[in-house]
């Protein structure tokens, strides 16, 4: 039993520091609205099973680094609340690191749409 306890409060934990990375980051809204349009194109242009699978790992990788980021930024304020060359350096790694997950994302993104959206105005 206390097993059990134990996990449901580390989801508990776990669901908490994702509201609070919705609550205080307006790239994540971004994301998120570009989430929406992802999947609503998926459905409109019946995009198959792997290319489902493509398109669910981006969205897992870029929200994964942006709440990572967030997480390093909240750190380096923590342990370094005055400006220092080296915090903000840690906070640009982590940034550009999103920045690389959002880029490719979007490239998978194209590949898979791209064509399709093409063969509606080719046809």
């Amino acid at each position: 039993m206390a097993f059990l306890k134990e996990r449901g409060r580390s989801f508990r934990y776990a669901f908490t520091g994702i509201a609070h990375a919705f609550r205080t980051q307006p790239n994540l809204w971004i994301h998120s609205v570009a989430i929406v349009i992802t999947i609503a194109a998926g459905f409109l242009l019946r995009i198959n099973s792997v290319e489902w699978i493509f398109i669910i790992a981006a969205i897992g990788v870029v929200i994964t680094t942006e709440i990572i980021n967030t997480a390093i930024e909240e750190l380096v304020d923590l342990v370094s609340p005055e400006r220092h060359e080296k915090a903000g350096i840690v906070k640009d790694l982590a940034a550009g690191a999103v920045l690389i997950a959002a880029i490719m994302a979007l490239i998978i993104g194209c590949i898979i749409f791209i064509p399709k959206i093409l063969l509606i105005f080719v046809t």
